[in-house]
């Protein structure tokens, strides 16, 4: 299966780095390498760009979709939290605009091996780097009802959290929870029929929170962004799109930090912190996909894009 996933809010993003042709520019999550065509295509002489991923089929395919830009473009499987160790590596200290597209990619969820989606029977995966050791499978076999409770409650902010933790918990005592279908029918067991038919697949909050825990995205977000910032120049920007409210959460509180990190109380007259703010946020409310885009790619329906600029 060829490595398909469509660029979200591509236009916008791109836009949004305003590229100049002679600048370093990083895609930390390069996938199919859609959007690091479009900023490839708009570097001149002296213009560079890395691409990062730790998905090995992704680097394949998106060493091949930007063929044509090899002199400009270096692509290293690695996680965008590794950024500053990479260019560093290259010989680089600060980048003048990068990219994060924090979505599965349509290949990794259409990959049935893989183990993303609940559409599929298949055994338990959802390792975005096949290097890592830990699965959804130990993740389900091997947490505790509470651990379990608390990364369904907090990753997939499902209602049913407790239910779905103390039913997963029964099941493995019997025999160990090997595929996703015994998965989606333990999840279907623990949520009331009435509840089923709404808000779409029962399993999906599920397979999120799992899946975000298996690959520690929130903890990867959370921990990089303060580096990431200080890693662009002067006016540098910051482009990053997000699917859910949590990594949006995460995503604009950082942003505000950044801009404003001022500690002092209100009725100081005047800053004694001491705290300098990096930069601006572009973004007041984040970009949405236009109406003809989520007609075209459903999935694109809860992507927000925010931009932040480093002070020039």
């Amino acid at each position: 299966m060829a490595f398909e996933h469509t660029s979200v809010l591509l236009e916008e993003t791109i836009e949004g780095l305003k590229i100049n042709p002679s600048g370093l520019y990083v895609d930390g999550t390069l996938g199919g390498g859609g959007h690091s065509r479009e900023i490839a295509k708009r570097l001149g002489e002296g213009g560079r760009l890395i691409g990062i991923d730790q998905d090995g089929v992704a680097i394949e395919a998106a060493g091949e979709r930007l063929l044509q830009f090899k002199d400009k473009v270096s692509i290293v499987r690695g996680n965008y939290r590794n950024t500053k160790e990479i260019l560093f590596k290259l010989g680089i200290t600060g980048m003048d605009g990068m990219l994060l597209d924090l979505g599965v990619s349509s290949y990794q969820l259409d990959t049935k091996e893989r183990g993303f989606s609940y559409r599929f029977d298949t055994p338990l995966d959802m390792r975005m780097d096949t290097r890592q050791s830990l699965t959804a499978k130990e993740i389900v076999n091997g947490y505790g009802e509470s651990e379990l409770y608390h990364v369904i409650r907090d990753y997939g902010e499902d209602r049913f959290a407790k239910n779905i933790a103390k039913h997963i918990v029964l099941a493995r005592q019997r025999k160990p929870i090997e595929t996703t279908e015994e998965l989606n029918e333990i999840i279907k067991a623990s949520i009331p029929a009435k509840c089923r038919a709404q808000g779409g697949h029962p399993s999906k909050r599920t397979f999120q929170a799992i899946r975000i825990e298996c690959n520690r995205e929130l903890e990867v977000l959370k921990e990089s962004l303060t580096e990431l910032i200080d890693l662009l120049k002067p006016g540098g920007r910051l482009c990053i799109i997000t699917f859910h409210s949590l990594e949006d959460r995460i995503v604009k509180t950082a942003f505000k930090q950044a801009a404003n990190p001022c500690t002092c109380p209100r009725s100081f007259p005047v800053c004694v912190c001491g705290k300098v703010s990096k930069g601006k946020v572009v973004t007041g409310k984040p970009i949405l996909p236009a109406e003809k885009e989520m007609e075209e790619n459903p999935r694109s329906k809860s992507a927000k894009l925010r931009i932040f600029e480093k002070t020039p």
